[in-house]
Formats: structure tokens, sequence, C-alpha cells
């Protein structure tokens, strides 16, 4: 891939601005709805874990959390699945204009970015009504988001370039995110699982980055369980970052040894 000049960042602009405004230019409610899908999924899920099936008993801040575990996983899926589709459904440009085929990866995965920026005001907004005091530590929020964000774009190179080639792709993907969603302590605080295997959830980064992102929201005297904290063993302590590390690499490998192709495989 190369450098992101001046001439190319220009172009990633106009593009992440068209396929934003595209994407909800036809709805009613436009913009509004990258707040409204996080919420809907947030309160259906917080009434239920609440009331019907209360496993936030024992946690204060339940809200807080299942909403910052929801916005930061649809950042990881809305990036990986447009990702994942961005060359395809950009055949005919490709065919048309010499453009660098790594902007499409990134204008899919800099609208996401968006998104996630818009909701992660509405998790700042929540916790202070539900009594959080803000803390310089909230700032710490920030490079967890730049971790998620290099994590992402590493596996929306490599399911970009897959895609290209195997179709199936992204519906193997769709099954493997739906699985993720309940493996990665969304919905429930990891002190759920069981101690004998709780350490190992941490070598999925998201994981990771949640619970992380969880402590220093609400701060440390609430108990939030982290990797730093709770896991005792130096290799399951770096597992996470050597997992994004590899995705983030063989990401970029792949896709620029696989985008010369591009034009005549889509």
């Amino acid at each position: 891939m190369r450098y992101l000049t001046t001439k190319n960042r220009a172009i990633l602009r106009e593009m992440v601005v068209a396929d934003f405004k595209v994407r909800y230019q036809e709805s009613v409610l436009g913009y509004l709805w990258s707040l409204l899908k996080p919420l809907f999924m947030f309160a259906i899920l917080f009434v239920l874990f609440t009331y019907i099936i209360p496993i936030s008993k024992g946690h204060e801040h339940y809200g807080i959390m299942l909403l910052t575990g929801i916005v930061m996983w649809n950042f990881f899926s809305e990036t990986t699945t447009m990702g994942a589709n961005s060359v395809v459904n950009n055949g005919d440009l490709l065919r048309k204009i010499s453009i660098p085929r790594y902007l499409m990866v990134l204008t899919s995965s800099m609208s996401a970015l968006i998104n996630l920026a818009i909701n992660s005001l509405v998790i700042i907004v929540f916790a202070v009504v539900s009594g959080v005091h803000p803390t310089l530590e909230w700032i710490l929020v920030i490079p967890i988001f730049v971790e998620l964000f290099v994590f992402s774009l590493g596996i929306a190179f490599l399911l970009a370039a897959l895609t290209v080639k195997f179709r199936d792709i992204t519906y193997i993907w769709e099954i493997f995110l739906q699985g993720g969603f309940y493996a990665s302590v969304i919905i429930f605080p990891i002190t759920m699982v069981p101690e004998s295997v709780r350490d190992y959830f941490y070598i999925n980064p998201i994981v990771q980055m949640v619970q992380d992102a969880r402590n220093f929201i609400l701060g440390s005297s609430a108990g939030v369980e982290t990797l730093w904290v709770d896991v005792d063993s130096i290799w399951l302590t770096i597992a996470p970052f050597a997992v994004i590390l590899f995705f983030a690499v063989l990401g970029a490998w792949y896709f620029k040894r696989r985008s010369p192709y591009f034009a005549e495989d889509v």
C-alpha cells in the first residue's frame, strides 16, 4: 500500500463524506440511526438482563458496562463487515478509476469511526446521568479505541481481500460475529465466567479492550476485572496484543499482495 499522500488524504476525505451521506440519505431519521441502533439494542438487553434474567445483580453500573460493550462491539462489527464488502461493492469504480485500493477499506472504517465518536458521547452522557463522576482516567479510553481501530482495520483488510476471491466469506463472517458477540463478555460481567477458564478469555482482544474501557470509565473502585490486575501469567498478558499485531500485519500484507488482481477478480 502506498503512503497516504496529501492527494490520497483528500480522496479519502471525500469518499468518507460521500459514504456517510449515502448511507442515511434515503432514511427519514437520517444520521439519528447511528445513535438509535445501539440504543435500541442496549434498551432491549438492559431490560432483559436486569428484570427478566437478572445477571446485573451486584453490579451497580451494569447499564454503563453494557452500553460500553455494545458500542465497541458495533464498531468492530461495522468496520469488519463493511470492510469485507468494500472492494467488491466498488468493482465498477476500480475498473474506471485508478485509485489506491486500500482507500476503499479505510473509507468504510473511517465512517464507522465517526459513529463510534458519536456513540461515545452517548456513553459519557449516560455515565454522568447515572452518577459516575468524570475523571482523568476517561482520557485513557482513547488509546483503547485506537487499539480497537487497529485490530478492526487489520481484519477488515484481510476480509476485503478474501471476499474478492471467495464471496462466501461475508456469510461465514456474519455467523462468526453472532457467536463472537456472546463470547466477548458484552452482555454479562466477566466474573460470571468460571475462574478455571476466565483468564483465557483475555486472549480475545475485544474482551481485554472492553474490560479496560469499562474500568477507565467507572474507575478502579468499581471493581471491574481487567487483564492487568487479575491475570498473573505474562504470556496471557501479552496474548491479546500479539493477536492484534498478527492480524494487523497479516491483513495489510495479504491485501497488498492481492490488490493488483482486484480489478479483474471483481
